[in-house]
């Protein structure tokens, strides 16, 4: 392994000369800067992260907490976040927490063993309004923001996050103007804002057209395409009275379709469905799926925004981004 007093020695300077010019030192001149950097490129050095890190106490390390990266919905966030990470030199560390509050803590409490810089954070979400790991974080002033809404246990920390009341309401006035008026829903879990969020766009853009939303036609499904199936199941054997089906995600959405579309509905002619996501699956999916974008990359981009400003020692305020309605094959107009 190549040493910087390897470099030094060949170069003919001093340890400390060396080491200013590897970090860019203004007090070294140019010329002679360039030209250890090139001697150090042409040894293959690589400078020790672990040594930097105990000298200005960074170890460039973010802690990325999602609940399983197998969820679609994070790839193109992930992606966002990755690339603004290298571009900035940093490393990033990706725990799953499997939706777990005690694994989640348990992934928290390693990344902060790895005296990361900073955690990006898809919480799992509980009824409870404290949550102790939350509050350690708190307490260390370690930067953190929150993927998705806050809830009252993190409310503390900075978040990124879709509106996700305004574009359910969007998406049910799609359904609303194509003329529906029986439109049933299936929710997400309880415990999670942004389901409820998107569970009130819709009751809110049925009250706009005063329409009572009826509660025969809302239905816990959850997140998964298996608890969409489970949904449809229930629906179909309690013969709900419907034109028109909105989901809480697009995994949902396309469970639900799967069971109808076995069953011989036809989609949209007897049945319009909609999701919530724009999840790559959805527009490929057998009839493709009206849905609203989420702006994964952007939403992404902005939690690396945030974490740098705190990184920096600064305030951030959290941001919310809009959703896109995207009208395919799965929606239509009411046969009269």
């Amino acid at each position: 392994m190549v040493r910087l007093q390897d470099i030094a020695e060949r170069a003919g300077v001093s340890l400390m000369t060396a080491s200013k010019a590897m970090r860019d030192g203004t007090d070294v001149a140019a010329q002679t800067r360039a030209r250890i950097r090139l001697l150090a490129q042409e040894m293959g050095y690589v400078p020790n992260s672990m040594a930097q890190g105990l000298r200005n106490r960074k170890t460039r390390l973010l802690g990325l907490v999602l609940s399983t990266v197998s969820n679609p919905i994070f790839a193109r966030t992930v992606s966002a976040i990755e690339e603004a990470a290298h571009e900035w030199d940093y490393d990033l560390i990706l725990t799953h927490t499997l939706n777990s509050p005690e694994r989640e803590e348990a992934c928290i409490r390693r990344l902060l063993a790895r005296s990361v810089d900073g955690l990006l954070i898809f919480p799992v979400y509980r009824l409870a309004p404290t949550a102790a790991i939350y509050d350690v974080l708190g307490q260390r002033q370690t930067p953190t923001v929150i993927l998705g809404q806050r809830a009252p246990f993190c409310a503390q920390f900075p978040n990124v996050e879709s509106d996700d009341l305004a574009g359910s309401q969007q998406m049910t006035r799609h359904l609303l103007e194509l003329g529906h008026k029986k439109i049933a829903y299936l929710c997400g879990p309880p415990g999670a804002p942004w389901a409820q969020d998107r569970l009130e766009g819709y009751r809110r853009a049925l009250r706009e057209e005063q329409i009572e939303p009826d509660d025969r036609l809302i239905f816990t499904a959850g997140a998964s395409m298996e608890e969409g199936e489970k949904a449809a199941l229930q629906m179909l054997n309690e013969s709900v009275s419907m034109t028109a089906l909105q989901a809480v995600n697009d995994l949902v959405a396309m469970g639900a379709a799967n069971v109808f579309l076995q069953q011989g509905v036809h989609i949209p002619g007897e049945l319009s469905v909609a999701g919530f996501g724009n999840i790559l699956m959805s527009e490929h999916f057998r009839v493709p799926l009206t849905t609203m974008r989420q702006p994964k990359l952007r939403l992404g981009a902005a939690a690396m925004e945030i974490m740098q400003k705190l990184l920096n020692g600064e305030q951030s305020e959290s941001r919310r981004l809009s959703a896109a309605l995207i009208i395919r094959a799965s929606t239509a107009a009411l046969k009269s």
